[in-house]
């Protein structure tokens, strides 16, 4: 690996901590990172969760501390999240590479128009009292399986999901999303791991970056600096989705 790749992974990694943090879409930049070091999609898809354990174990710290960790509604909707993640998991590891490649980069622009079209309409917290449970269960193994499948842009889904169907608050619904991310990370990676889809040196690399960002987005989170990460995602989300479409 050679210097500019090595710290092409650590800034890419240290961004994406805090992006992911603050609202989601974070790995659109790891990804990207990965795909750039040569790894081919699969494999910077399995990889990429490792950067996602060490940034959602240093920012549930952070939250923790902070006491903005609803623990009790993470450890609720963790069942039906970590399933969803197990099963998207398992979907991915047998998918072709180029298709893989034209799904991350259709989903980024997707993102994109989310990002920019009155992200405030979902970002806000909005009751989610009166949702029946069965139905809040459901919502949160669908995105479970999104973020095992991709993990790209999961955060964004989660925060939705954290504000429709749980009533959350922007930065308790950041608490909340990093360790439901944590939680459901773990078996999907290890599902990864058992058919080799894990490029140790480059995953390490990001997960040093993706540590130290993690810990500066719980604090921004915290002082309420979620609205700038708009803008860096929808440059992040244009070049990259366009680019991974124009070259798969």
């Amino acid at each position: 690996m050679d210097l500019m790749t090595l710290s092409a992974l650590l800034l890419a990694g240290a961004l994406a901590g805090v992006i992911n943090t603050l609202a989601g879409g974070g790995s659109f930049v790891t990804v990207a990172a990965l795909l750039f070091a040569g790894l081919p999609a699969d494999v910077a898809n399995a990889t990429n969760r490792l950067g996602v354990i060490f940034q959602t174990t240093i920012s549930t710290r952070r939250f923790a501390q902070a006491g903005h960790l609803d623990h009790g509604l993470a450890l609720r909707l963790a069942p039906a999240t970590i399933v969803g993640a197990l099963l998207g998991a398992w979907l991915s590891t047998d998918i072709d590479v180029a298709l893989l490649r034209q799904i991350i980069g259709g989903v980024m622009l997707a993102m994109l128009i989310i990002v920019i079209v009155r992200p405030q309409r979902w970002l806000s917290a909005d009751g989610g009292a009166g949702v029946h449970p069965a139905l809040r269960h459901l919502a949160f193994f669908g995105i479970g399986a999104y973020g095992g499948f991709l993990q790209a842009g999961v955060g964004v889904f989660l925060l939705m999901g954290l504000s429709v169907f749980a009533g959350l608050d922007l930065v308790r619904a950041n608490a909340v999303k990093v360790l439901l991310v944590f939680l459901f990370t773990l078996p999907a990676f290890g599902l990864y791991l058992a058919n080799g889809l894990i490029d140790w040196a480059p995953g390490l690399v990001l997960a040093v970056g993706g540590a130290v960002g993690g810990g500066v987005g719980a604090r921004l989170t915290v002082w309420g600096g979620a609205p700038l990460v708009r803008w860096v995602l929808v440059g992040v989300l244009a070049v990259s989705g366009a680019r991974l479409l124009l070259t798969s």
